[in-house]
């Protein structure tokens, strides 16, 4: 344990904090988490590298765990506040929903896999976070039912403009995710007044998240 304990500060020291991440809230549930827990046990000595890492089960379609780094900054431009209803889109095993429930009021988390759904349902309850609620949807869908959200965050990249995630956001929400449908970077998207506004952030990459990858160019 103590292991993971010193690699937890490592990735903060050597990931997170040198990308101009200066939330205390966020590098204290950084600290906090044990980022361990939401992984196979086969794979435990990858948690904390600077890596998108496969969290699925042995025959499944491939999940993923973003970089820790890319993650952090997103939460950041997330600008999320104490009493916020957010979303976190493709959760995978919650270590993102996790890291938003120690900021927000309210986390609904969805996972198509529903086999992951439930591990990350089990393990954010384990660590007794009980306002987040996991939910098996489709990535593309979001969640409706628990809308409009102040923020929401996408787990992955997304190869379209995901509109359904759009009209769940609320008046002044904000969505941040990894968009891929050119040169990949993190993108921050606001509602205001029914209009969206968007601006890049940073150059990053990260696996797209199923349903919404970019459909097959038409070939003559």
């Amino acid at each position: 344990m103590s292991d993971f304990s010193t690699a937890r500060g490592k990735m903060v020291d050597g990931q997170v904090r040198p990308s101009d991440v200066t939330d205390h809230r966020i590098i204290d549930a950084m600290l906090t988490l044990p980022r361990e827990v939401f992984v196979p046990e086969d794979r435990r000595a990858l948690a904390y590298l600077d890596l998108d890492l496969d969290v699925s089960e042995k025959g499944a379609p491939k999940r993923y765990l973003i970089k820790p780094m890319v993650v952090a900054k997103m939460i950041q431009a997330a600008d999320i506040q104490s009493a916020d209803n957010v979303l976190v889109v493709g959760c995978a095993t919650g270590y993102t929903a996790a890291l938003a429930a120690h900021l927000a009021g309210r986390v609904t988390a969805t996972e198509g896999d529903p086999v992951l759904a439930a591990k990350a349902a089990d393990i954010l309850a384990t660590l007794g976070l009980d306002r987040v609620n996991v939910v098996n949807a489709p990535a593309a869908e979001g969640a409706p039912a628990g809308a409009p959200y102040d923020a929401i965050i996408l787990e992955g990249a997304t190869g379209v403009v995901p509109e359904l995630l759009y009209r769940q956001l609320g008046d002044e929400g904000r969505l941040v995710g990894v968009f891929a449908m050119s040169t990949p970077r993190a993108v921050l998207v606001t509602h205001s007044h029914s209009d969206f506004g968007d601006r890049p952030l940073f150059d990053a990459s990260a696996p797209v998240l199923p349903g919404l990858e970019r459909p097959p160019a038409f070939v003559f």
